[in-house]
């Protein structure tokens, strides 16, 4: 028994209809990797905002102390 497919067999197996099952697998692959990169966002965006808030926080410490010396 060979194992090799022709082209002709390739191709058919690409271009054919999936079944709901397959298609349900591939839908799930997709959703289980759009909320891999939304969770990378999420991280992001965390770190966005505790930088911002060390930012504001050293900010407002330099322009109270510079009211002092003033």
């Amino acid at each position: 028994m060979e194992t090799t497919m022709t082209l002709t067999q390739q191709f058919k197996r690409m271009t054919r209809r999936l079944t709901p099952v397959e298609m349900a697998a591939t839908e799930l692959a997709e959703a289980e990797l759009h909320k891999l990169e939304a969770h990378s966002a999420v991280e992001y965006a965390s770190s966005v905002v505790s930088y911002e808030d060390a930012r504001i926080k050293r900010l407002r410490k330099f322009l109270a102390d510079a009211e002092k010396t003033t």
